[in-house]
């Protein structure tokens, strides 16, 4: 199991007095009022930042840090991510989990063959889609419906599915 999930992304300074605009990958955007403290994923490892402010502008979240007080210090932060650990990620309702929690998995169909490794979830709106790429390179993409997606056993990091008729040409 994933033990930090990323919650934003920076994209650029903003202002002069320190603050980052991120781009945020999570579900709920208003989550950030909550946070305290995230981590920033650097070339150094992972950095605790404290969140003394947070505002919204468009689709972006603006944050300061008591770490940073001046643009050049958030100058080289641009492209990192923002992670939370998993004990501050959003709770997860019945049959729900964490995407993170199943990239990695092997894919196995209901006759017994492996499939591949799955890759990414796309979040398409009507239902999210299975991206698995299989050992000779190719990518099949699974529409994640109880008829196609049969089991997902998150602690084997194992998916079985049915392959309906058409998918793999």
């Amino acid at each position: 199991m994933e033990e930090y999930f990323r919650v934003g992304v920076i994209a650029n300074t903003h202002g002069v007095h320190g603050e980052v605009k991120v781009y945020p990958t999570t579900e709920d955007i208003r989550r950030f009022d909550d946070l305290k403290e995230v981590f920033l994923d650097g070339k150094k490892g992972k950095t605790l930042l404290h969140i003394t402010g947070v505002k919204y502008f468009k689709n972006m979240v603006i944050l300061k840090f008591a770490e940073f007080q001046n643009m050049d210090d958030v100058l080289p932060l641009k492209g990192m991510d923002l992670l939370v650990e998993r004990s501050n990620a959003i709770p997860l309702g019945q049959g729900e989990y964490y995407i993170a929690d199943i990239i990695g998995s092997i894919v196995v169909t209901d006759t017994g063959e492996t499939l591949g490794t799955l890759t990414d979830v796309m979040q398409t709106g009507a239902n999210d889609v299975y991206v698995v790429k299989t050992s000779q390179g190719k990518e099949v993409l699974l529409p994640v419906i109880g008829e196609c997606i049969l089991d997902r056993d998150l602690e084997k990091k194992l998916v079985t599915v049915h392959v309906m008729k058409g998918l793999l040409d």
